[in-house]
């Protein structure tokens, strides 16, 4: 072959595909470019709108990859190349990998609901799928909540989005409710001024709405009342905790009992007309 008729099919060869490969590259490189540029808007419309950063970071990274798929498909195409068996191919692998993997998509979507809804926040104390603690994680697949007893557990997001979830953190008051038992012979205005000096005396308890103890119910060993004092959400359980010792001190120190559950037995004794004796058993609570 002579270097002329080379030199034309080379001319052939470049006339025909060069364009097109100069084309495919312009493509890749100009889409490139927008999707980086769209990605940027996304992560800063999400921003302005106080969004959760895991979820700005997955959506903007989930997009950019979009585009680009879209970029190299449209470059393919512009080369001759038939894409449309190889989107198929795609779609194909894609439907496998979806029912394999068909429970950690269903935590996925809920992980994506809880950051855009935010049921709760890092930092809150919440209940829910059975387990308490304070959140100190909100991932996609999973939530990860610290115990007051300092132990880690790992909720999967479906388990947890599909459970009630109680957030004591939300509001920033709690309610303080303990109920003591004091005898039927003791004096119970004596009784209920007691746990009011102790509750009107700890700084932590709020003087709006004003704390109540009131007589709740006449149980089977006991007459009940029950403390009723808001306080901040942080301080619940230490309030909790101190009232009831000093409450049990100040009972004990001013003569008021705190009774508990006990059975009277009376025993009966009946004579017959016949040889022996029988006895009837009658019990009392």
């Amino acid at each position: 072959m002579e270097l002329s008729d080379l030199m034309e099919k080379v001319y052939t060869l470049l006339t025909l595909y060069g364009l097109r490969v100069v084309s495919a590259i312009a493509i890749v490189v100009i889409g490139r470019w927008v999707a980086k540029g769209i990605t940027r808007i996304i992560e800063r419309l999400m921003l302005k709108r106080k969004v959760d950063e895991t979820l700005v970071s997955f959506v903007s990274n989930l997009g950019y990859v979009a585009m680009l798929a879209f970029v190299i498909i449209a470059a393919l195409n512009k080369l001759g190349i038939q894409t449309a068996s190889f989107i198929a191919v795609v779609g194909a692998a894609g439907l496998a990998i979806g029912l394999a993997l068909q429970g950690s998509l269903s935590n996925f979507a809920a992980g994506i609901l809880m950051i855009i809804f935010r049921p709760f926040k890092v930092g809150d104390y919440i209940e829910g799928a059975g387990v308490a603690g304070t959140v100190e994680a909100i991932q996609i697949f999973t939530t990860q909540l610290k115990t007051p007893d300092n132990k880690t557990v790992i909720i999967p997001n479906s388990k947890i989005s599909s459970d009630n979830i109680v957030n004591y953190s939300t509001k920033g008051t709690r309610r303080v409710e303990l109920v003591f038992g004091i005898a039927y012979d003791d004096d119970i205005d004596k009784a209920r001024q007691i746990i009011m000096d102790i509750i009107e005396k700890d700084e932590r308890v709020f003087k709006d709405p004003e704390p109540i103890v009131v007589l709740s119910e006449l149980a089977d060993s006991s007459v009940n009342l029950t403390m009723r004092a808001w306080s901040k959400s942080g301080d619940h359980w230490n309030i909790f905790f101190d009232t009831t010792e000093k409450v049990k001190k100040a009972f004990d120190a001013q003569g008021i009992t705190i009774p508990f559950p006990q059975r009277d037995v009376h025993i009966y004794e009946h004579k017959t007309d016949h040889i022996g004796e029988t006895y009837s058993l009658d019990s009392n609570q």
